[in-house]
Protein backbone atom coordinates (compact mmCIF):
# COMPACT_ATOMS: atom_id res chain seq x y z
CA UNK A 1 0.00 0.00 0.00
CA UNK A 2 1.60 3.65 -0.75
CA UNK A 3 0.18 6.16 1.15
CA UNK A 4 0.69 9.43 -0.21
CA UNK A 5 1.14 12.98 1.35
CA UNK A 6 -1.51 15.36 2.20
CA UNK A 7 -2.48 19.09 1.95
CA UNK A 8 0.48 20.41 -0.15
CA UNK A 9 -0.04 23.84 -1.15
CA UNK A 10 3.37 25.26 -1.29
CA UNK A 11 5.44 22.17 -2.55
CA UNK A 12 4.30 20.06 -5.85
CA UNK A 13 6.74 17.31 -8.06
CA UNK A 14 6.05 19.43 -11.31
CA UNK A 15 7.70 16.02 -13.18
CA UNK A 16 10.24 12.98 -13.21
CA UNK A 17 12.02 11.54 -15.15
CA UNK A 18 16.04 10.08 -15.60
CA UNK A 19 16.71 9.72 -12.34
CA UNK A 20 15.72 13.48 -11.60
CA UNK A 21 12.48 15.21 -9.69
CA UNK A 22 11.71 18.91 -10.68
CA UNK A 23 9.43 20.29 -7.76
CA UNK A 24 8.42 23.68 -6.54
CA UNK A 25 9.18 24.85 -3.20
CA UNK A 26 7.23 27.85 -3.11
CA UNK A 27 8.82 30.37 -5.55
CA UNK A 28 11.41 27.64 -6.33
CA UNK A 29 11.84 25.62 -8.74
CA UNK A 30 14.54 22.83 -8.11
CA UNK A 31 15.82 19.83 -10.28
CA UNK A 32 17.49 17.26 -7.76
CA UNK A 33 18.66 13.70 -8.17
CA UNK A 34 16.26 10.91 -7.27
CA UNK A 35 17.40 7.26 -6.88
CA UNK A 36 13.78 5.73 -7.51
CA UNK A 37 13.24 7.75 -10.72
CA UNK A 38 14.46 4.98 -13.18
CA UNK A 39 12.13 5.88 -16.28
CA UNK A 40 12.40 8.70 -18.71
CA UNK A 41 11.08 11.80 -18.59
CA UNK A 42 8.19 12.68 -21.42
CA UNK A 43 10.07 15.84 -21.97
CA UNK A 44 13.95 16.42 -20.81
CA UNK A 45 13.16 18.11 -17.25
CA UNK A 46 16.03 21.07 -17.92
CA UNK A 47 14.07 22.35 -20.84
CA UNK A 48 11.92 23.88 -18.04
CA UNK A 49 11.94 27.82 -18.46
CA UNK A 50 11.71 27.99 -14.69
CA UNK A 51 14.38 26.13 -12.73
CA UNK A 52 16.23 28.18 -10.00
CA UNK A 53 18.36 25.90 -9.02
CA UNK A 54 19.99 22.60 -10.00
CA UNK A 55 21.70 19.93 -7.69
CA UNK A 56 24.66 18.52 -9.93
CA UNK A 57 26.64 15.05 -8.45
CA UNK A 58 30.35 14.96 -9.51
CA UNK A 59 32.28 12.12 -10.37
CA UNK A 60 34.26 11.91 -7.29
CA UNK A 61 31.00 11.28 -5.11
CA UNK A 62 29.10 14.11 -3.24
CA UNK A 63 27.67 17.16 -5.47
CA UNK A 64 26.68 20.74 -5.60
CA UNK A 65 23.92 23.44 -6.61
CA UNK A 66 24.08 24.97 -9.52
CA UNK A 67 22.19 28.19 -9.66
CA UNK A 68 20.50 29.39 -13.21
CA UNK A 69 19.31 32.55 -11.31
CA UNK A 70 19.52 35.24 -8.28
CA UNK A 71 17.95 33.39 -5.58
CA UNK A 72 17.43 33.67 -2.21
CA UNK A 73 19.31 30.18 -0.29
CA UNK A 74 16.96 30.44 2.82
CA UNK A 75 13.23 30.09 2.45
CA UNK A 76 10.15 29.24 3.90
CA UNK A 77 7.63 26.94 3.53
CA UNK A 78 4.00 26.14 4.87
CA UNK A 79 2.03 23.02 5.29
CA UNK A 80 -1.56 23.63 6.47
CA UNK A 81 -1.10 26.08 9.55
CA UNK A 82 2.30 25.50 10.37
CA UNK A 83 5.72 27.07 8.90
CA UNK A 84 9.25 25.70 8.46
CA UNK A 85 12.71 27.86 7.70
CA UNK A 86 14.51 26.05 4.95
CA UNK A 87 17.93 26.19 3.15
CA UNK A 88 19.38 24.42 -0.01
CA UNK A 89 22.04 22.63 2.15
CA UNK A 90 25.13 20.15 1.07
CA UNK A 91 23.83 16.67 -0.70
CA UNK A 92 20.74 18.00 -2.25
CA UNK A 93 18.56 18.49 1.16
CA UNK A 94 16.49 21.26 1.73
CA UNK A 95 16.27 20.48 5.78
CA UNK A 96 12.20 19.10 5.17
CA UNK A 97 11.29 15.87 3.66
CA UNK A 98 7.53 17.03 2.02
CA UNK A 99 6.56 13.67 1.79
CA UNK A 100 6.54 12.84 5.90
CA UNK A 101 3.56 14.80 5.81
CA UNK A 102 1.63 11.60 5.90
CA UNK A 103 2.82 11.22 9.08
CA UNK A 104 2.48 14.47 10.48
CA UNK A 105 -0.96 14.22 9.71
CA UNK A 106 -1.52 10.82 11.36
CA UNK A 107 0.32 11.42 14.05
CA UNK A 108 -1.31 14.74 14.91
CA UNK A 109 -4.43 13.05 15.01
CA UNK A 110 -3.83 10.41 17.63
CA UNK A 111 -2.16 12.96 19.80
CA UNK A 112 -5.82 15.31 19.21
CA UNK A 113 -7.73 12.31 20.09
CA UNK A 114 -6.27 10.58 22.67
CA UNK A 115 -8.10 12.85 25.42
CA UNK A 116 -5.20 13.46 27.58
CA UNK A 117 -1.80 15.17 27.46
CA UNK A 118 1.09 12.93 25.49
CA UNK A 119 5.08 13.08 25.99
CA UNK A 120 6.21 12.39 22.81
CA UNK A 121 10.28 11.66 21.88
CA UNK A 122 11.73 12.69 18.48
CA UNK A 123 14.68 10.43 17.45
CA UNK A 124 17.06 11.42 15.01
CA UNK A 125 14.52 14.52 14.96
CA UNK A 126 16.34 16.66 12.20
CA UNK A 127 15.35 20.03 11.29
CA UNK A 128 12.17 19.30 13.67
CA UNK A 129 9.15 18.79 11.29
CA UNK A 130 7.43 16.03 13.19
CA UNK A 131 8.38 17.71 16.49
CA UNK A 132 6.54 21.27 14.78
CA UNK A 133 3.73 18.78 14.57
CA UNK A 134 2.86 16.94 17.43
CA UNK A 135 3.39 20.26 19.49
CA UNK A 136 0.77 22.14 17.39
CA UNK A 137 -1.38 18.62 17.90
CA UNK A 138 -0.75 19.63 21.69
CA UNK A 139 1.49 17.34 22.61
CA UNK A 140 5.30 17.69 24.79
CA UNK A 141 8.32 16.39 22.69
CA UNK A 142 11.53 15.85 23.47
CA UNK A 143 13.84 16.55 20.01
CA UNK A 144 16.77 14.74 19.75
CA UNK A 145 19.42 15.12 16.73
CA UNK A 146 23.12 14.22 17.29
CA UNK A 147 24.34 17.78 14.71
CA UNK A 148 23.76 20.83 16.45
CA UNK A 149 22.74 22.79 13.45
CA UNK A 150 19.44 20.93 12.80
CA UNK A 151 18.60 20.91 16.61
CA UNK A 152 19.07 25.13 15.45
CA UNK A 153 16.91 24.36 12.80
CA UNK A 154 14.37 23.20 14.57
CA UNK A 155 14.09 25.47 16.93
CA UNK A 156 13.57 28.24 14.52
CA UNK A 157 11.09 25.91 13.11
CA UNK A 158 8.90 26.08 16.46
CA UNK A 159 8.81 29.51 16.89
CA UNK A 160 8.12 30.24 12.98
CA UNK A 161 4.83 28.05 14.10
CA UNK A 162 4.17 30.04 16.41
CA UNK A 163 5.16 27.44 19.52
CA UNK A 164 7.98 28.81 21.16
CA UNK A 165 5.78 28.66 24.52
CA UNK A 166 5.01 25.03 23.70
CA UNK A 167 6.51 21.87 25.84
CA UNK A 168 9.71 21.34 23.49
CA UNK A 169 13.27 19.71 25.13
CA UNK A 170 15.93 20.35 22.68
CA UNK A 171 19.25 17.74 22.72
CA UNK A 172 21.98 17.33 21.01
CA UNK A 173 23.38 13.79 21.38
CA UNK A 174 23.67 10.42 20.21
CA UNK A 175 19.98 8.88 20.27
CA UNK A 176 21.67 5.63 21.30
CA UNK A 177 23.31 6.90 24.36
CA UNK A 178 20.65 9.26 24.94
CA UNK A 179 17.67 6.16 25.30
CA UNK A 180 20.28 4.26 27.19
CA UNK A 181 20.39 7.38 29.93
CA UNK A 182 16.50 8.03 30.20
CA UNK A 183 15.90 4.35 30.56
CA UNK A 184 18.65 4.88 33.46
CA UNK A 185 16.41 7.80 34.70
CA UNK A 186 13.35 6.18 34.95
CA UNK A 187 11.79 8.52 32.03
CA UNK A 188 9.25 7.15 30.10
CA UNK A 189 7.33 8.96 27.01
CA UNK A 190 3.68 8.04 25.54
CA UNK A 191 4.44 8.40 21.54
CA UNK A 192 8.53 7.80 19.96
CA UNK A 193 9.50 8.96 16.48
CA UNK A 194 12.23 7.48 14.68
CA UNK A 195 13.62 8.63 11.32
CA UNK A 196 16.75 7.19 11.60
CA UNK A 197 19.66 7.43 8.84
CA UNK A 198 20.86 4.44 7.15
CA UNK A 199 24.73 5.56 7.82
CA UNK A 200 25.84 8.21 10.42
CA UNK A 201 27.66 9.62 13.04
CA UNK A 202 26.66 10.67 16.41
CA UNK A 203 28.58 14.37 18.16
CA UNK A 204 31.30 12.67 19.63
CA UNK A 205 32.14 10.36 16.22
CA UNK A 206 29.79 7.08 17.09
CA UNK A 207 28.89 4.91 14.72
CA UNK A 208 25.63 4.05 13.14
CA UNK A 209 24.56 2.23 10.83
CA UNK A 210 20.86 1.26 10.87
CA UNK A 211 20.98 -2.80 9.77
CA UNK A 212 23.04 -2.90 12.95
CA UNK A 213 21.74 -1.19 14.99
CA UNK A 214 17.82 -0.62 14.80
CA UNK A 215 16.88 -3.88 16.40
CA UNK A 216 18.61 -2.73 19.71
CA UNK A 217 17.87 0.56 19.61
CA UNK A 218 13.82 -1.06 19.47
CA UNK A 219 14.77 -2.46 22.67
CA UNK A 220 15.35 0.57 24.22
CA UNK A 221 12.58 2.60 22.78
CA UNK A 222 10.61 -0.23 24.00
CA UNK A 223 11.80 0.18 27.49
CA UNK A 224 11.09 4.09 27.14
CA UNK A 225 7.23 3.24 26.26
CA UNK A 226 5.09 4.88 29.10
CA UNK A 227 2.37 2.24 30.52
CA UNK A 228 -0.12 3.88 28.53
CA UNK A 229 1.78 4.35 25.38
CA UNK A 230 0.03 5.84 22.12
CA UNK A 231 1.87 4.88 19.43
CA UNK A 232 5.52 4.25 17.66
CA UNK A 233 6.32 5.45 14.67
CA UNK A 234 9.56 4.34 12.46
CA UNK A 235 10.59 5.93 9.22
CA UNK A 236 12.94 4.82 6.73
CA UNK A 237 14.53 5.86 3.00
CA UNK A 238 17.00 2.93 3.23
CA UNK A 239 16.78 0.13 0.19
CA UNK A 240 16.50 -2.99 1.59
CA UNK A 241 14.16 -2.13 5.19
CA UNK A 242 10.82 -2.82 3.67
CA UNK A 243 7.45 -1.84 4.88
CA UNK A 244 7.23 -5.84 6.17
CA UNK A 245 10.61 -5.81 7.48
CA UNK A 246 9.94 -3.00 9.46
CA UNK A 247 6.95 -4.38 10.85
CA UNK A 248 8.53 -7.59 11.98
CA UNK A 249 11.03 -5.10 14.24
CA UNK A 250 8.33 -2.98 15.27
CA UNK A 251 6.41 -6.45 16.08
CA UNK A 252 9.88 -8.29 18.13
CA UNK A 253 10.57 -5.12 20.03
CA UNK A 254 7.14 -3.49 21.20
CA UNK A 255 4.16 -5.11 23.56
CA UNK A 256 1.59 -7.39 22.21
CA UNK A 257 -1.24 -4.90 22.14
CA UNK A 258 0.95 -2.85 19.48
CA UNK A 259 -1.54 -3.03 16.22
CA UNK A 260 0.91 -2.64 13.61
CA UNK A 261 0.92 -1.57 9.72
CA UNK A 262 4.09 -0.60 7.38
CA UNK A 263 3.36 0.89 4.40
CA UNK A 264 5.25 3.07 1.54
CA UNK A 265 5.10 6.58 1.23
CA UNK A 266 5.04 8.81 -1.75
CA UNK A 267 4.08 12.08 -3.34
CA UNK A 268 1.75 12.88 -6.30
CA UNK A 269 3.27 14.30 -8.91
CA UNK A 270 1.63 16.44 -11.74
CA UNK A 271 2.01 14.22 -14.45
CA UNK A 272 -0.08 11.79 -12.59
CA UNK A 273 2.66 9.33 -11.25
CA UNK A 274 2.87 8.28 -7.81
CA UNK A 275 7.14 8.94 -6.80
CA UNK A 276 8.27 6.34 -4.07
CA UNK A 277 9.93 8.15 -1.15
CA UNK A 278 10.50 5.85 1.99
CA UNK A 279 8.09 3.64 3.80
CA UNK A 280 7.03 4.20 7.61
CA UNK A 281 6.26 1.59 10.14
CA UNK A 282 3.59 2.23 12.68
CA UNK A 283 2.14 1.34 15.93
CA UNK A 284 -0.71 1.92 17.45
CA UNK A 285 -1.42 0.60 21.10
CA UNK A 286 -4.88 -0.73 21.64
CA UNK A 287 -6.42 0.83 24.65
CA UNK A 288 -5.38 4.45 22.92
CA UNK A 289 -7.09 4.18 19.42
Amino acid sequence: MMRVAPDWKDYSVIATGDGEKLERWGDLVLLRPDPQVIWHAKTPLRNYKNISAIYERSSTGGGAWKWLKPINTEFKLGWRDLKFSLKLMGFKHTGLFPEQAVNWDRMMTLIKNAGRKISVLNLFGYTGAASVACLKAGASVCHVDSAKAMVERAGENVKLSGLENAEMRYIIDDCFKFCQREIRRGKHYDAIILDPPSFGRGPNGEKWKIEEGISELMELVSALLSDNPLFVCLNSYTTGLQPTVMANILKLALPENAVIDADEIGLATEEGLILPQGCTAFAVFKQCE
